[in-house]
């Protein structure tokens, strides 16, 4: 099991929809065996460019402990989703105080 960290910004939309969306990939992690060990929603914020149209987001970050495979699976599902503006996953170094932060 390794150490990841989630990044994934949300078109804005209802506050049910957006919620929505976020439990779609907390229930996809744990489905592939993983654990979030920390959710933090930063909230809605202004992009710093527009994406599709877009020009604000809800940003959302969790902390995970997983298999590689879990990862690449949510890579796939966050791709395919209209939903999701942009995402990026990336292995928490273990010696980063972000990282002893979320523990």
């Amino acid at each position: 099991m390794r150490k990841y960290e989630v990044i994934f910004i949300v078109k804005t939309m209802e506050e049910e929809a957006t919620n929505g969306v976020i439990e779609k990939f907390s229930r996809l992690i744990q489905k592939n065996g993983g654990t979030i060990d920390k959710e933090d929603r930063w909230g809605k914020k202004r992009l710093a460019y527009e994406i599709d149209g877009e020009t604000d987001g809800y940003y959302c970050l969790f902390y995970v402990t997983c298999e590689p495979a879990c990862t690449a699976e949510c890579d796939r599902v966050m791709k395919i989703t209209d939903e999701v503006l942009k995402h990026m996953i990336v292995r928490a170094d273990e010696h980063a105080p972000e990282a002893k932060d979320a523990q």
